[in-house]
């Protein structure tokens, strides 16, 4: 039986940098806590436990004054940087840059858009009709909507809400477009490991359906070292006979990418460790291929070779 790792899988660069800073200050012999799972693997949070890696919620994180708190690379919103403000917390920020960057992004455009409506319900006041040069708007609502194309409740996805005090739409497949108000502005934005094609469809189901007194603009904001996995996974699971598909069960982006193994390859199973495997997936198998999210550390996946091994002995 010939077993390979795929050399693509394991930690994103983001989340790299997120265990390498939490190492680094437990290294020191402080404690450090950490808002949320780092990783949404329960092998590595565990191996990170072991090292003295705290993990609390927001209401812990309340109650906790003067100490260290690592902010993991999903982000937060800017109620989480004020809670630590006020109880002298000190923030050790491991924001993945690209979750950044759309954070402010969204941040720009939410600004932008309660100016935009400033000037307009002054116009209202003033000639009696809601228009201004600058933008386009409708009598029954002066305000554009900021839609996130996300799952709801993701760390990541909260983060990105908060940056517009809570006012933007989160709609989880495409199957939802359809409750968005085509007569009022849509700009559209997507959490960073969300499926690139589905981003696609979303976005030529607005074109068709947006009013033509309406602004729809669209920002590809899918994160390309995730959604590079897509192709390349797809090309790794259609050249083995099994694959085993190593992610923790709360990962976003280890659903996506083994449902596309899965539709590649229907002999794919997802496990969340060695002990998962089962012998009978073995018979009659001559080549397995191993692979896993962006949560999912490479010395889980060389774990899961190791266990087929003994199989074999």
């Amino acid at each position: 039986m010939q077993i390979e790792i795929d050399n693509g899988s394991g930690f994103c660069f983001g989340v790299t940098t997120a265990i390498k800073k939490a190492e680094e200050e437990l290294a020191q012999g402080e404690t450090l806590y950490c808002l949320g799972d780092i990783v949404h693997n329960g092998m590595e949070c565990e191996r990170l436990r072991q090292m003295g890696l705290v993990t609390i919620n927001h209401d812990d994180m309340r109650e906790l004054h003067d100490v260290k708190v690592l902010l993991r690379a999903h982000g937060e919103p800017p109620a989480t940087y004020e809670l630590a403000r006020q109880n002298n917390i000190e923030i050790i920020d491991a924001t993945c840059p690209v979750v950044l960057k759309l954070q402010n992004r969204i941040k720009e455009k939410w600004k932008e858009a309660l100016d935009l409506r400033s000037l307009a319900t002054e116009g209202t006041q003033e000639r009696g009709k809601r228009k201004v040069e600058s933008g386009r708007w409708k009598e029954d609502s002066l305000s554009p909507q900021i839609v996130i194309f996300g799952k709801k409740g993701h760390a990541e996805v909260l983060g990105l809400v908060g940056q517009t005090q809570s006012t933007a739409i989160v709609i989880e497949n495409f199957d939802e477009v359809t409750k968005l108000d085509f007569s009022r502005d849509i700009y559209l934005y997507s959490q960073t490991t969300k499926s690139l094609d589905e981003f696609h469809r979303i976005v030529a189901y607005i074109q068709a359906h947006i009013s033509p007194d309406a602004v729809f603009q669209s920002f590809d904001t899918i994160c390309r070292s995730v959604a590079n996995r897509m192709p390349n996974i797809s090309q790794f699971a259609a050249r083995h006979d099994l694959i085993l598909f190593v992610c923790g069960r709360k990962s976003s982006n280890g659903k996506v990418l083994y449902n596309e193994c899965l539709r590649v390859n229907p002999n794919t199973h997802q496990i969340e460790g060695p002990e998962e495997i089962h012998a009978e997936w073995l018979k009659d198998i001559q080549t397995v291929g191993i692979c896993g999210a962006t949560s999912t550390p490479k010395w889980l996946m060389e774990q899961c070779r190791d266990e087929l091994l003994r199989f074999e002995d």
